[in-house]
């Protein structure tokens, strides 16, 4: 027979008591076995080819489960295949499927397992999967379910490496019609490796489809999904999962909780990170300093940084002392907000701490806010103290220092410090990308300060060095070029970029739409808008209003209107409400075109939400106003300015403006309720106004106004403008 020595060992197995240990029926039992089947090798006169080969195959595997049974000191891992005599590439894929069914039904599990392990480490059985469906069918037919469910594992992770994870999963399905039970362990195997490889979609059908299959799934499926989500950063969907978890009561991990926060608090949904946390303590979970720190770090990042101040009184009061992590976490946030004062003090409690040192990141986070606020000598000071404490600056703390001396004008210290930098990365084997923001940052300070050659011939020669131009670097050579009023070549950056793979982002689109908007080129910006939701781009507030500004320069208000309710109802928009701007440019647009009703109706929902118009927004409805002769309808637009000092600012400039346009009757009229207002005339206005009384022969208003402002006790003239 082709295993006669692999039935032997089975019944002997079988027949040892029960209290046998592996390791003796290994040494005794397998001893003769093996000795016998070195000369079973030998091919019978009656055997075909092939099954020598098996015979050989399932004898190696016994020797070798023999050899493993020593001390592990004694001998190495045989590769029983070798030890037989054959080749990996002799034997084809129906033996090898003979060998495990063989191994399985006459000498147990491990063997076909110990054979199967071997075989699918050679690539020419990795991905073969009737070897995995006759071997988990084997294991089945000998009742080692888990064993088969390990199979089947494994076929999926081998198969999902070549992106046949859903042939994978659709035999797995098929065996449970064939009667193959899949367990929760198989299911969670299935989302984890969909999730790995980002098919997070599909793993959602496959837990839906298990899960009416009978399969039930437990908190580990759950927390993939919630994983899976997280990794591409669909936090809208991870949140759904985490909302089913909550509701069947089943906790997270300590890292899961950190991964949920973290990427909650980078996508902005800081409040529903805390939802999250909170719900979760109140079922049992104790977050530890890692889940903390994490979010007080979103939570400065947002800006909140009272409420990363309750966090911290939370973990103290939950036993955690902050570590130096959360305190650089929250140095860092008091910094952006601009309270550098407030986050040195914090600074020197770490100093001063016997626990906690400040490391590279706290200083990095102290000097980007010192250069921030244009504070660079004590950011100068601050670099010299870290190297002092043998701390090494890296490139985020260079390139901090280098953005503030380039913003100040400092470019012969900006470039001390780029020399220093450049060194160092040369020194550990850096790539030249590290220091991209760097080169930006001087580049773009080079050429807003008009100095265009040399900002282009530093940027030469970064990329001679090895430096490879990314978005921002574009982005910036977009916008001078743009601001050089050219446009047409910031479009041929834009190309060029496109061309060599840099994904543009919202911020190169804004510069080019804007640009092109300037230029009352309307076809050429529609078409870079409709390009960004194409992309993907989320359109930003700047955006929209360069296109109702530009539509309203072009004279095309409905145009302009469409783009405005497009902002106001775009749902995917995060921070994109119109401001003043946007309201303003509209309003100026109705206005030219005549539309007073519909833009004094505008006008009036901006104050409603709370926003101050600007002065140009304020004197054009109330000029059109007086234009038309509706001089009420100007009052009663300029009596909804709750600010007395805008109130006075704004009908100052309308007198002069209506004074120069001869309209001195209603000049008079809103001169008389400036004086209601402010007694005390402004020189410039008054001088307007009487220039344009003389000009127009109306002596009477003159004499009539000059007669109340020197009026005994009435007021008197300043010199305010």
């Amino acid at each position: 027979m082709v295993s006669f020595h692999a039935f032997s060992f089975h019944l002997l197995h079988k027949n040892l008591p029960s209290s046998s240990s592996p390791t003796l029926i290994s040494l005794f039992a397998v001893r003769s076995l093996c000795h016998r089947a070195v000369a079973s090798t030998l091919p019978a006169p009656s055997e075909s080819p092939t099954q020598s080969l098996v015979r050989k195959v399932c004898s190696s595997v016994l020797r070798s489960l023999y050899e493993q049974a020593r001390p592990p000191s004694s001998s190495p891992k045989l590769d029983f295949a070798r030890l037989a005599g054959v080749e990996i590439e002799s034997l084809t894929h129906d033996e090898a499927i003979t060998v495990v069914a063989s191994l399985a039904h006459e000498a147990g599990s491990m063997a076909a397992l110990s054979f199967l392990n071997w075989a699918t480490g050679f690539s020419k059985f990795r991905h073969f999967m009737r070897l995995y469906i006759v071997s988990a069918s084997s294991l089945i037919a000998n009742g080692n379910l888990e064993r088969a469910h390990q199979v089947m594992q494994s076929m999926v992770r081998n198969f999902a490496e070549i992106g046949r994870l859903k042939e994978a999963v659709s035999m797995v399905i098929e065996m449970q019609n064939q009667g193959f039970s899949p367990s929760t362990n198989l299911l969670n195997c299935i989302l984890r490796t969909a999730c790995e490889i980002g098919s997070v979609e599909y793993a959602e059908h496959v837990f839906e489809e298990m899960s009416q299959r009978g399969v039930p799934p437990d908190s580990r499926s759950f927390k993939s999904m919630v994983i899976g989500y997280c990794r591409v950063g669909l936090v809208s969907e991870a949140d759904k999962w985490m909302s089913r978890m909550v509701e069947r009561r089943f906790l997270v991990d300590h890292p899961t909780c950190t991964l949920v926060i973290s990427k909650f608090c980078e996508k902005g949904s800081v409040s529903r990170a805390l939802w999250f946390l909170y719900r979760m303590m109140e079922m049992g979970f104790q977050p530890n300093i890692i889940n903390f720190t994490s979010l007080v770090h979103g939570l400065c990042k947002r800006g909140s940084i009272n409420q990363a101040f309750e966090m911290l009184e939370e973990m103290v009061r939950r036993g955690w002392k902050p570590n130096v992590y959360t305190h650089t976490a929250m140095i860092d946030g008091l910094c952006k907000k601009g309270w550098t004062e407030k986050a040195f003090r914090l600074f020197l409690k770490l100093v001063r701490s016997d626990n906690y040192k400040p490391n590279v990141w706290t200083y990095t986070c102290m000097i980007a806010g010192y250069c921030k606020e244009d504070k660079l000598n004590r950011a100068e000071m601050l670099l010299s103290r870290m190297k002092e404490q043998g701390l090494i600056p890296n490139v985020h703390t260079y390139t901090a220092l280098i953005d503030g001396h380039t913003k100040a004008g400092c470019f012969a210290r900006a470039y001390e410090l780029m020399d220093v930098m450049n060194m160092m990365i040369t020194q550990q084997g850096l790539n030249m990308i590290f220091c991209a923001a760097a080169y930006n940052s001087i580049v773009d300070g080079l050429l807003k300060r008009g100095r265009v050659k040399e900002g282009y011939k530093l940027l030469r020669e970064a990329i001679g060095r090895g430096l490879q131009p990314d978005k921002v670097t574009y982005t910036i050579l977009i916008s001078a070029s743009c601001k050089q009023g050219e446009g047409d070549i910031g479009l041929v950056y834009f190309c060029k970029m496109i061309k060599l793979g840099v994904q543009a982002d919202i911020r190169s689109y804004n510069t080019l739409i804007a640009a092109f908007c300037k230029r009352k080129e309307m076809k050429e910006s529609e078409r870079l808008f409709e390009e960004t939701l194409s992309l993907g781009l989320a359109p930003t507030k700047e955006t929209y209003t360069s296109m109702i500004c530009g539509y309203c320069r072009d004279r095309d208000v409905n145009s302009a209107i469409r783009f405005f309710r497009r902002m106001m109802s775009d749902d995917r928009r995060r921070g994109c409400e119109p401001d003043s701007i946007a309201f303003g440019a509209l309003i100026s647009g109705l206005c030219k075109d005549s539309k007073l009703e519909e833009a004094h109706q505008l006008y009036d929902t901006m104050i409603d939400k709370g926003l101050s118009p600007c002065e140009v927004t304020r004197l054009t409805l109330a000029y059109e106003y007086c234009k038309r002769g509706d001089s009420a309808a100007a009052v009663i637009a300029l009596e909804r300015l709750e600010e007395r000092k805008l109130w006075i600012r704004t009908v100052n400039t309308l007198v002069r403006k209506l004074c120069s346009e001869g309209k001195v009757g209603i000049a008079f009229l809103f001169f008389n309720k400036l004086l209601d207002k402010d007694p005390n005339a402004n020189r410039v206005t008054l001088a307007a106004f009487l220039t344009a009384c003389y000009e127009n022969n109306k002596y009477a208003l003159a004499s009539s106004l000059s007669e109340r402002i020197h009026n005994k006790g009435k007021g008197s003239v300043t010199s305010q403008a």
